[in-house]
């Protein structure tokens, strides 16, 4: 106990009030309220059902609990810091209400398997949320492509200009990169899909419990196999960090197009107004902020996942309080990549593409090397003797300040005898249209590519 000199001292009231919010995770935690209030339902039912507690004090628990859900959602719950957590700030207040039944609600489980429960709870619906989503953002992309089906652009290597394709091959290539992300949350809703209550602090129950009963009130498809894995393991939330920071990832690499395609030196694409902001000094600037925004976020989402990886990688078993601070890096990483997914479909959905700039840009460049090496492939040469020919050639254009279209027949024949006066039908539409391999740029892959895009969307299965 504390002396009359501590409890008086402004110090050591401060002193304590430090200590308590050093280990208070309810700021954070209070998000989980939904969560938690299903869970110790479903718990309490089932304590019900096994004859663990009486049914009528079940029942009077269940519909405290419902009480509880409802001042919480129109703002009347009286929440109190020094409780800690969401979990003891929902049993205080079904001791408010009901007295000393409320403390049978704790039966049979720990805070231990209860947070795990909530966490997978949470993360399962929250992976629903970005799918639905990353659908969005990806229909947005097909109706890009749909539209931008006959413009060509230059396709990049090092950032580089190298052969001509369609812009809408160009977007199909991000719809692919979001559909794998839809694939690594669908795996991350099965990771979290594991019902860990009934595990107790570590070692399981000494009560007649129904494991499965609870899991199938709170439509998980499997339980814990291990009482001290399922309180110690949060390789679900490790797995939610990846596919969050590789969608990030993602993202940040259509927005790091979106910044270049959109400045002067590129001016294939406007944004419009709305995802776009002015300069404080430069009336003239018009800056990709939202773009900017979004590709800078990706750095906190890796910063997530590692500072998650270097909370887990001493932990002996089985739960530590170290495991608190898997929830605040949870919720940032959740909110910022919903934040940027809501923000991206819009702003997508925005740009205007100058084609005229996208047309100049296949015309001024030598795009078409790689078809000239391969018309000369046609004519029997083989593919290095032909690369050689080329890059030679290449130089001349260069050093003339010419394009090929430019050349003439007899200047191509310095080369090589090989070019005669078909060398002319080369163009970026036929070099478009020549690459007709699956999956390839060539205008009826790419509609083809569109029609399978859209059939799996429809075959969503977190939708």
């Amino acid at each position: 106990m504390s002396s009359g000199v501590e409890s008086n001292n402004p110090e050591f009231r401060k002193l304590n009030i430090q200590i308590s919010d050093f280990t208070s995770s309810l700021h954070y935690d209070r998000r989980l309220y939904k969560q938690d209030i299903a869970g110790s339902l479903a718990h309490v039912s089932m304590l019900g059902k096994q004859g663990i507690i009486p049914n009528e004090e079940a029942r009077q628990i269940k519909s405290g609990l419902h009480s509880i859900l409802t001042e919480i959602e129109e703002g009347t719950f009286p929440w109190r810091t020094e409780l800690e957590d969401i979990h003891m700030n929902i049993e205080r207040r079904l001791f408010d209400k009901l007295g000393p039944v409320a403390g049978k609600l704790h039966t049979g489980r720990s805070r231990n398997d209860q947070i795990a429960l909530d966490l997978r709870m949470y993360v399962k619906e929250s992976c629903e949320g970005i799918t639905k989503r990353l659908d969005l953002l990806q229909k947005t992309l097909l109706e890009l492509a749909e539209t931008h089906i006959q413009t060509i652009i230059p396709g990049y290597t090092h950032l580089q200009r190298a052969q001509p394709v369609l812009l809408s091959h160009h977007f199909l290539a991000y719809f692919e990169m979001f559909q794998r992300d839809k694939i690594r949350y669908e795996r991350v809703k099965d990771s979290a899909d594991v019902m860990p209550l009934g595990s107790g602090a570590l070692a399981g129950l000494p009560y007649p419990i129904d494991r499965e009963y609870v899991a199938k009130k709170l439509d998980f498809s499997s339980i814990s196999e291990n009482s001290m894995d399922a309180v110690s393991d949060r390789d679900f939330l490790l797995d939610f960090h990846s596919a969050t920071a590789t969608c990030g990832i993602h993202i940040s690499r259509l927005s790091e197009e979106l910044v270049l395609w959109s400045s002067e030196e590129f001016s294939f694409i406007t944004m419009g107004d709305d995802y776009t902001t002015g300069s404080s000094i430069m009336p003239q600037k018009r800056n990709p902020d939202f773009a900017e925004l979004a590709r800078g976020k990706t750095g906190r989402l890796i910063g997530n996942l590692v500072a998650l990886l270097t909370v887990l990688k001493g932990l002996p078993l089985t739960y530590n309080r170290d495991l608190q601070e898997d929830k605040e890096s949870f919720f940032d990483s959740d909110d910022t990549i919903v934040a940027i997914l809501d923000i991206f479909s819009g702003m997508l959905a925005s740009l205007h593409v100058n084609e005229e700039n996208t047309h100049l840009a296949t015309e001024k460049g030598l795009l078409l090397a790689t078809d000239l090496a391969d018309y000369l492939v046609a004519k029997g040469l083989t593919f290095r003797k032909s690369h050689t020919i080329v890059s030679k050639l290449t130089d001349y254009v260069l050093e003339h300040h010419k394009t090929f279209s430019e050349l003439t027949l007899s200047e191509y024949q310095e080369f090589s005898n090989e070019f005669d006066s078909e060398v002319f039908k080369i163009t970026p539409e036929t070099s478009i249209e020549n690459r007709q391999t699956y999956g390839g740029t060539a205008t009826s892959m790419v509609s083809d590519s569109i029609v399978r895009a859209h059939k799996r969307l429809k075959n969503t299965k977190l939708n």
